[in-house]
Formats: C-alpha cells, structure tokens, sequence
C-alpha cells in the first residue's frame, strides 16, 4: 500500500541539481504508488518561526498569514517527509529553513507528530562531504525530537553548475531511496 511522501524542497533554481535528485525521487516514487505532494519551499512566501506560540489558536498551524499553513495539514497526515536542498554557506538554505522552523508549531499545537519517517537529499559545491554536515545534522536531530525514523539520506559533494548532478550518482540514489519508503 502507498504512503503518504511530503516532499520540500529548498532551492530556488528549477534546473539545478538537487532539483534534479528531487525529480528523480518523485517519480520513482510514484512509480512505487505512493501519494507524493511537492512544496518547493523557495518558490513561496513562508517567514520563519516567529515564537509567538499562537499555533493553532485558529483552524491553521500559524496565526501568521503564509504559504507554511498551505503545507502544514500535508505534514500533519504525511507518512513520509524528505527534504531536498543544496548546501548554501555549509548550512541550510534559508528558504527551507522558514519551514522547517514553522514545523515547531506542530509541536506547540500539541500535534502528534511522532512516528514519521524522513529522509534528506542534499548537495553542495566542495568534494568534501563533511561539508554537507551543516544540513545533516539539523535535519537528523529535528527528526530525533519529533520521534520521526531517518530512512535514508543522498548526500552528493562536488556539484555546482547546473548539469553537474550527470556526472554522479546522485538521481540513481535518489530512486534508490524511493525503495525504502
């Protein structure tokens, strides 16, 4: 039976390559018959998490007005979420950053959460891969609290022009993670 696989994304270029490892995740993923729903969160308005512990004091996760209470209630009934980034500055870039912050409202608004599985897709420019450390870990320690499963992580060093991705293994391990969902 098919889950439910939130995918966000954290790059503001529709050719680059994690794109490209996220394209590759999506449909092997459906391939495989599961309900996949896509936020590419740089291509939205959301602001970060502004700790004013309102969350849900309406029917939506933020009392704010942006687009993170569009993706919230897909969060909420997900089985599966994977987020997808390059590395900007040995981090997280900072539009992925606003959602992964505003799932803090899920926590405060007393949703159940646990249970989950998640998995990351990253890239960045350097042939170290340690450099990807910056994204892996936030993300493996903000699933460790949310009591979510790491499944699986694509962590690609040594891309940047936008084609790069070809030269690796990094859209073939990208399907390959679509298996462990």
């Amino acid at each position: 039976m098919g889950k439910k696989v939130v995918v966000i994304t954290g790059s503001p270029r529709r050719n680059g390559n994690s794109f490209a490892m996220t394209d590759a995740f999506v449909k092997a993923a459906e391939a495989k018959g599961h309900t996949v729903i896509r936020f590419d969160a740089a291509l939205k308005k959301v602001g970060g998490c502004r700790a004013c512990e309102t969350c849900f004091s309406s029917e939506k996760a933020c009392a704010f007005h942006d687009e993170f209470n569009m993706i919230a209630p897909a969060i909420l009934e997900a089985d599966a979420i994977v987020f997808t980034m390059p590395v900007y500055w040995y981090s997280i870039p900072a539009q992925i950053k606003g959602i992964i912050d505003c799932i803090f409202s899920l926590v405060v608004g007393g949703k159940d959460i646990a249970g989950k599985e998640c998995a990351l897709i990253t890239c960045c420019e350097e042939d170290d891969i340690s450099v990807m450390d910056g994204v892996r870990i936030p993300i493996e320690r903000m699933a460790a609290f949310n009591k979510w499963k790491m499944i699986g992580e694509v962590l690609i060093p040594g891309v940047l022009n936008v084609g790069d991705i070809d030269k690796t293994d990094g859209c073939k391990k990208a399907v390959d993670l679509a298996d462990v969902i």
